[in-house]
C-alpha cells in the first residue's frame, strides 16, 4: 500500500477502536438501567370491506383501535393540544386503514388547495409515522391534507430523510365539525417483519395545524432531551399472517420525443430532429415481504421537469443536484452514510439495472448493479473540481450492509465499483453509529479507494499515472438537550482518494469543526415559537498543513408571528487560495413569513468579503433572493423566484449574475394538473478583468408546458414541450433547441 494509506489510517484506526470500546462498556463501569417497556396496543382485524372516501362511514370503523392526539409538540412542549383529533386504525390481510377525525373550531379557516404528490406542506394535514421493524431507525412517513393530497418520505433516524414514493389509497372530506381522512395502505407497499405471529410495529399519529403559527400535535409526549424519536414512539401489535399478495409490481413505460437543434448559432437553421420512441420495462418483487428484488431494462430513467437553476459563477466546486428517478429512490434510504460516498445522478444513461434492498432481522442490505451507457467524472481537489467525460460504457455496483446491535447501535459496511475500459474506482470502507446516551451520538465512517484513469484523461487533468489509493475518514460527536447542544466533526480526505460513484468533489484535506447552541424553547405566553443561537468555529487545511479556509460564525434564528423565520448570521474567515491568504467577513439576513394564508414570502441578503477565483484576488459580493408564493382559491399556484449576485474588486464590478424563474400551476384535481416554468438566466462580466477569453454576456431563456396525470406515482401521462433560448454579447437571445415529448407508465399489480 501507498504510504498515504497509512498515515490517516492509523488515526482513524484508533478513533474506530476508542467508540467501539465506549459501545462495548457500560458507561462509568456500570450496567444499564431497565427500561420499562411501554404498553403495547392491539390492533383489530377485520373482514368486511371498506370503501376509502374519507367519510370513516363503514360499521368496520366502530371496531377500531382509536387514540387522541393529546399533546402539542411544536411548538408547545407537550402542552395540550389546542384542537381535538381522533385516530382509529385497524387492518385486514391484505391492507392497513387509518382514519382520522380532525375538528376544528372554525372549519372556514382550514387550509386545503389541490396541489401535486408531496407539495401540500403548507397545508392542514394528518397522517402516520410507521416503524414496521421496530428497530427504532427508520420510519415511513403517510400524509394527506383535507382535500385528499397525499405526502410521503421515509425517515432515518441516522441520516437525512429519504423521497419515498408508495401506492397507497387516501381521501378526505371537509365538514361542519372540521375534516375527516381515510387511508389505505397495501402490505406490499411497506416492508416489515417476517412472521406469521402478531408482529409489535412503532406507531406515531401527527397534525400539522397551520394558523398564525404552525403547530403539531402528536400521540404521545416527546423528551427533546432524547435523541432517539422512535425509540418513545406508541407501539401496536397485530398483522399476524399479513400478506402482501404476490407482491409483484411491473411498470411498462413508454417515451417519445422530438428535438430540434440549431447547431450554428446564431443564423444556422434549426433543424428539425427524428422522431424517438423507446420502450421500457422496471419490475419489483417482494421476495419476501422485507427483501424487494428490483430489475430495469431499458429503462426510463428521465425527469420531466428541468432542475431548479443554481447559480454557478466563480464557484470553483461542482454543484449538488437532487435525485429525482423512480429507480434509483427505491430503497435510498439503504445506501446512506456519513460521507457522500453514494451518489446516483453520477449514473447519467443506465441500458439495464438491478437492486436488491431489504432487512432480515438486525441485517440491513442493498445493491444494485447499473450498466451505463456514459461515464461522467468529477475530477476533485483541494481548491475546486473539473468535470470530465468518457466516451465509454462501465459498469456501476454498489453494494450495502448494516448490522443493528440493540436499539442503539449500527456497523456498516459499504462497498462501491466502477468498472470500464481502461479505467476504475473501487471504494470500500466501514462505518458506525453509536447512541452512547440519550444525549450523545457518535457516527465515523473509513473509507478507503483504488483508482485508475485512462492515460490520456490523467495527463489532461494532471491525475496519477497507473493505479492510485488513499483514504478518507469522517468522525462527528453530537450533543443535544432540549436546551443544550454541541458537536465535533473532524474529517481526513486523502490527496488521492475518489469516489466517482459519490459526491465528494474536495479532497486532499482535513478539517475539523465545533458548535455549541442554546435554544430558548416557547412557554404558553411567549411571543416567539423558539429562539435558537449558534456559535460554530471551523478550519479546514491540505494535507501539506496549508490553510485552505478557517471560519467563525455565529447564527440567530427567530421563530416567531405568521410562521415566520428570521436569521441573522455575522462570520470572519481566512482563506487560502493559490498561494494567497485572504482574510474576509460578511453577514447574512434572511426573513421568510406568511403574511396571508394564500401568501408565503421569503428574502435572503448576504453581503461581505469574497475570493475571486478566476483572478485570485479579493472582493466584495452580495447576494441577494426573494420569493413569493401566491395561492388564488384551491386551483392556481403562482411563485416568482429572483437570485441576483454581484462582485467588485479594487479595479471595478466584475460580474453581474441573476437568475429568474416564474412558475404557474393550475391544478385540476389530485391527478392532474397543467404547469408552465419559464427561467432567465444572464450573467454579465467586466472582461477587461479576466484573462480566459470568456465572452462579455452569457444569456439563456428556458420554457416549459407540461400536462401530468398521476393514478399513482407510477401510473402517470406526461405531455410537454420545451424551447431553449441562448444568446452573449455578439447575439441576442436565438432559439437553440424545441422539444415535445409524451411518457406513459402503468403500474400493474397483479
Amino acid at each position: 500500500m501507498l504510504s498515504g494509506w497509512r498515515r490517516p489510517l492509523g488515526r482513524c484506526t484508533a478513533l474506530w477502536w476508542v467508540v467501539v470500546a465506549a459501545v462495548a462498556l457500560p458507561a462509568n463501569g456500570r450496567e444499564s438501567l431497565p427500561v420499562a417497556e411501554p404498553s403495547v396496543h392491539p390492533i383489530p382485524q377485520i373482514e368486511s370491506s371498506v370503501v376509502v372516501d374519507g367519510e370513516l362511514d363503514e360499521p368496520a370503523w366502530r371496531d377500531a383501535w382509536s387514540w387522541e392526539l393529546a399533546f402539542e409538540v411544536t411548538p408547545g412542549e407537550n402542552t395540550p393540544a389546542p384542537v381535538r383529533t381522533e385516530v382509529l386504525v385497524m387492518h385486514d390481510r391484505t391492507h392497513l386503514y387509518v382514519g382520522f377525525r380532525a375538528f376544528d373550531p372554525d372549519p372556514s379557516r382550514i387550509r386545503a388547495r389541490l396541489s401535486d404528490r408531496d407539495e401540500a406542506w403548507s397545508d392542514d394535514w394528518v397522517g402516520v409515522v410507521l416503524d414496521t421493524f421496530n428497530d427504532e431507525r427508520r420510519n415511513y412517513l403517510l400524509l394527506v391534507n383535507p382535500l385528499g393530497v397525499q405526502m410521503d418520505n421515509i425517515e432515518n433516524e441516522s441520516a437525512e430523510d429519504t423521497v419515498w414514493d408508495g401506492i397507497w389509497e387516501s381521501a378526505a372530506s371537509i365538514e361542519e365539525w372540521g375534516w375527516s381522512a381515510e387511508i389505505a395502505v397495501p402490505f406490499s407497499t411497506l416492508r416489515f417483519q417476517r412472521s406469521d405471529q402478531p408482529q409489535v410495529w412503532g406507531f406515531d399519529a401527527i397534525r400539522g395545524y397551520s394558523r398564525d403559527t404552525f403547530r403539531q400535535m402528536g400521540a404521545f409526549p416527546r423528551d427533546r432531551s432524547n435523541n432517539c424519536y422512535l425509540c418513545q414512539s406508541l407501539k401496536i401489535t397485530g398483522f399476524a399472517g399479513a400478506s402482501p399478495g404476490r407482491n409483484l409490481e411491473v411498470v411498462p413505460t413508454l417515451t417519445a420525443s422530438r428535438t430540434d437543434v440549431r447547431e450554428e448559432l446564431p443564423d444556422g437553421p434549426l433543424l428539425e430532429g427524428d422522431l424517438e420512441s423507446e420502450l421500457g420495462i422496471t419490475a419489483r418483487w417482494g421476495v419476501t415481504p422485507n427483501l424487494t428484488l428490483s430489475g430495469a431494462l431499458n429503462p426510463d430513467f428521465s425527469q420531466v421537469e428541468a432542475d431548479a437553476r443554481q447559480l454557478d459563477v466563480n464557484e470553483p466546486f461542482a454543484l449538488f443536484y437532487p435525485e429525482k428517478r423512480p429507480f434509483f429512490m427505491e430503497g435510498a434510504d439503504y445506501f446512506g452514510t456519513p460521507l457522500e460516498a453514494v451518489y446516483t445522478r453520477m449514473i447519467r444513461d443506465p441500458a439495464w439495472g438491478l437492486k436488491l434492498t431489504g432487512k432480515e432481522g438486525p441485517h440491513t442490505l442493498g445493491g444494485y448493479v447499473v450498466q451505463d451507457d456514459v461515464t461522467n467524472l468529477i475530477i476533485p481537489g483541494s481548491q475546486g473540481s473539473s468535470a470530465a467525460s468518457l466516451d465509454a460504457d462501465n459498469l456501476s455496483t454498489v453494494l450495502r450492509y448494516e448490522h443493528d446491535i440493540g436499539n442503539r447501535h449500527t456497523l456498516g459496511a459499504l462497498v462501491t465499483d466502477r468498472e470500464g475500459d481502461d479505467y476504475f474506482n473501487r471504494v470500500a470502507g466501514v462505518d458506525g453509529d453509536f447512541r452512547l446516551s440519550d444525549q450523545d451520538r457518535v457516527t465515523l465512517q473509513l473509507l478507503g479507494s483504488s483508482t485508475r484513469y485512462p492515460g490520456d484523461l490523467a495527463a489532461e487533468f494532471e491525475q496519477p499515472a497507473g493505479s492510485f489509493d488513499d483514504l478518507a475518514a469522517e468522525l462527528i460527536y453530537q450533543h443535544e438537550t432540549r436546551t443544550v447542544e454541541w458537536w465535533a466533526i473532524y474529517n481526513d480526505v486523502g490527496t488521492d482518494f475518489r469516489a466517482d460513484l459519490g459526491f465528494m468533489p474536495r479532497v486532499d484535506y482535513r478539517s475539523g469543526e465545533l458548535g455549541a447552541g442554546y435554544t430558548w424553547n416557547a412557554t404558553a405566553t411567549s411571543w416567539y415559537s423558539q429562539i435558537d443561537l449558534m456559535l460554530e468555529l471551523n478550519r479546514v487545511e491540505d494535507q501539506a498543513g496549508n490553510m485552505l479556509d478557517q471560519e467563525a460564525e455565529v447564527e440567530l434564528v427567530l421563530q416567531g408571528p405568521l410562521e415566520s423565520v428570521f436569521l441573522v448570521e455575522p462570520s470572519y474567515r481566512r482563506e487560502g487560495y493559490g498561494g494567497a491568504e485572504f482574510e474576509m467577513s460578511g453577514l447574512e439576513l434572511s426573513l421568510s413569513l406568511r403574511p396571508a394564508s394564500d401568501v408565503e414570502a421569503w428574502f435572503v441578503a448576504a453581503a461581505g468579503g469574497q475570493v475571486d477565483y478566476a483572478n485570485v484576488q479579493e472582493g466584495d459580493a452580495v447576494n441577494l433572493e426573494l420569493g413569493l408564493v401566491y395561492r388564488l382559491g384551491r386551483h392556481l399556484r403562482l411563485e416568482i423566484e429572483d437570485i441576483h449576485e454581484t462582485m467588485d474588486v479594487d479595479q471595478g464590478w466584475l460580474y453581474r449574475a441573476n437568475i429568474a424563474q416564474l412558475g404557474a400551476t393550475w391544478q385540476l384535481d389530485v391527478r392532474t394538473f397543467v404547469r408552465a416554468i419559464l427561467q432567465h438566466v444572464a450573467y454579465d462580466f467586466n472582461t477587461a478583468l479576466y484573462q480566459d477569453g470568456r465572452s462579455a454576456e452569457t444569456e439563456e431563456l428556458y420554457a416549459q408546458l407540461l400536462f401530468s396525470y398521476k393514478v399513482n406515482p407510477r401510473t402517470v401521462v406526461f405531455v410537454g414541450c420545451s424551447e431553449d433560448e441562448v444568446g452573449d454579447a455578439a447575439y441576442g437571445l436565438t432559439p437553440a433547441s424545441r422539444s415535445l415529448f409524451v411518457k406513459l407508465g402503468y403500474a400493474w399489480v397483479p
